[in-house]
């Protein structure tokens, strides 16, 4: 295993064990050959092999142009919410292909380690093979049932991917789980408008698909039940982006 790796194996459960870690392909992976969960449309597309070219090429640049976001603004509002120092330790969980891993990586310096998650064997296997930071690791694992410690990460994101999610709920629940004291939170999702019809076109939509959109109300007030601080929201246009601090 490489240095980051091993790093990644001391964050994890002590119910995994050491015969169970699987890094040949240059990531961890804890899922092998049956992904988890229930099967959705939108899932056995992100387990495709072409999903990594329509993701970079197509599926990016139109959620941009839909929501009026310049190249790299995600990028800057997650950056000013996670408010990463050098040496800390961050989870970027649903990864993809890495687009935020490595910007977190510079942030968190040589002394840190920032780690990706993804259910996507392709999309991880393309996050590898453009990553050259020694202190990135990726881990292929499932958002509802995270791997690691209680309270393992001084920050923690998830951007743009929560409404691919089953249960996506859940897996914030374990994004707030797995942070620790002083540590920050943000997520990007998109924003459901109000109004009873886009509930309707989301129900009606979305959902048989394995979508949805999450109310503007939705993702704070989670932040808020788990007793996070500092909560803030940014909405632009269909997508919204929230950040927070658990109580140190």
């Amino acid at each position: 295993m490489t240095a980051a790796l091993t790093r990644v194996a001391g964050l994890l459960r002590p119910s995994l064990e050491e015969s169970e870690l699987d890094t040949s392909k240059g990531y961890l992976d804890l899922l092998g050959e049956r992904p988890p969960g229930r099967r959705t449309l939108a899932l056995a597309v992100m387990r495709s092999r072409v999903l990594p070219i329509i993701y970079e090429r197509w599926w990016r640049p139109v959620l941009r142009v839909i929501n009026r976001l310049d190249p790299g603004e995600e990028q800057r509002f997650a950056g000013r919410l996670l408010d990463v120092h050098s040496g800390q330790l961050v989870l970027d969980v649903a990864c993809g292909p890495g687009n935020f891993t490595r910007p977190l990586a510079s942030a968190a310096g040589a002394e840190g380690l920032v780690v990706g998650v993804d259910e996507s064997a392709t999309m991880l296997g393309k996050a590898v093979d453009e990553t050259t930071a020694p202190q990135v690791a990726y881990v292929r694992g499932d958002a509802r049932e995270l791997p690691f410690a209680d309270g393992a990460f001084d920050a923690v994101g998830c951007f743009l991917a929560l409404h691919l999610v089953p249960e996506p709920f859940r897996a914030l629940g374990e994004l707030i789980r797995v942070l620790g004291p002083g540590g920050r939170i943000a997520v990007s999702a998109p924003c459901r408008p109000p109004g009873r019809l886009p509930k309707v076109v989301d129900r009606v939509v979305n959902a048989p698909v394995g979508m949805r959109m999450f109310g503007r109300d939705e993702l704070t007030g989670v932040f808020e039940r788990a007793g996070l601080e500092r909560i803030t929201q940014k909405v632009t246009g269909l997508y919204q982006i929230v950040g927070a601090v658990r109580p140190g």
